[in-house]
């Protein structure tokens, strides 16, 4: 039976020129680079400049997925912004990436999901490809997370970087098995009750400002091994396959050990996972498409192959997706 499945056809990546270093930050904070590497497994980070807004980051990005996908921003029908540090309250950062990439009236929103942003705009964007509404699709993690960050708070401000990684979706068809091209299963969660671990404490109806990120570290370390397993092993489920047999795991990149100790519960040999977290830190919603393009760049990934996705973000929200690309 042929189904209608939803491609990854070209992945395009942006990093700010600015690298802060551990050392960097430790002139500010009271830290060290080994107490930063021993914790976090973190050497550096980008920094965006004055100026650069995270649709600037975007744009990089939508602009190199474009090109590896040998289409044009005239034939996008849908773009979709993962991103917890939008331009301006309204409107979307997708909106303001429409007006710079010069595209055609098309459907234009932001997804609000923090680190698992990503993946659930990738369901999203599925949503609409594999119905048919949708030919050309532009998913993007962005963010400049560096603005949330309170120098102040050595737990929280080593962690983070700004970056953004681009993904262009076509429909396919497939046969309605493993073997097709596409995205092939989900597994979305939220648990709203553990808000207090992971958030910002600011906003425009509460405190009418942008606020800082606020971290319960080792509470989340808890949450993300155990739920991040489990949302994996379901997305698994769906799509038919055992987590050992992907080819490639592409991680949310938050903190070495929450990427070691998800691989080991899961079986995935280290060899097979994608890690950048050394020289991204955590770009939330964009690191994901990040590692992803990274690794296409340089070889590792190759058409064909199967990938695992997952991350976990604030809120509390977590995810993962099996596709072939």
């Amino acid at each position: 039976m042929n189904v209608l499945r939803t491609a990854v056809t070209g992945v395009g990546a942006y990093l700010p020129e600015r690298i802060v270093t551990n050392a960097e930050l430790a002139q500010r904070v009271d830290t060290s680079d080994a107490w930063i590497r021993e914790r976090t497994g973190i050497a550096e980070r980008r920094q965006v400049a004055d100026g650069q807004a995270t649709s600037d980051l975007a744009l990089e990005a939508a602009n190199g997925a474009l090109t590896a996908a040998g289409r044009t921003a005239a034939e996008l029908d849908l773009i979709i912004v993962a991103t917890t540090t939008p331009d301006l309250t309204f409107p979307s950062t997708a909106a303001i990436v429409q007006r710079k990439l010069g595209c055609p009236i098309l459907v234009a929103f932001d997804i609000q999901a923090v680190c698992s942003g990503f993946v659930y705009a990738l369901s999203v964007a599925d949503g609409f490809v594999a119905r048919g509404l949708s030919k050309c699709a532009l998913v993007i993690g962005a963010e400049s997370m560096t603005k949330l960050m309170d120098y102040d708070d050595r737990g929280t401000c080593i962690l983070f970087g700004d970056g953004a990684g681009a993904v262009v979706m076509e429909p396919v068809e497939g046969r309605g098995d493993v073997t097709d091209r596409g995205l092939l299963g989900f597994a979305l969660r939220c648990d709203g009750a553990k808000q207090d671990l992971l958030y910002v404490d600011g906003g425009p109806s509460t405190t009418g400002t942008v606020g800082h990120l606020r971290m319960a570290g080792q509470q989340v370390f808890r949450h993300a091994v155990v739920n991040i397993t489990e949302g994996v092993e379901a997305a698994a489920r769906i799509a038919g396959v055992a987590v050992p047999d992907v080819d490639w795991f592409i991680p949310h990149q938050a903190n070495m050990r929450i990427l070691q100790g998800v691989a080991h519960r899961l079986g995935v040999a280290e060899d097979k996972v994608i890690c950048t977290v050394d020289r991204h830190a955590n770009t939330s919603a964009a690191s994901i498409p990040l590692a992803m393009a990274e690794a296409i760049a340089d070889g590792r990934i190759k058409p064909g192959q199967l990938l695992l996705l997952e991350a976990m973000g604030g809120g509390l929200t977590w995810g993962a997706c099996v596709l072939r690309l």
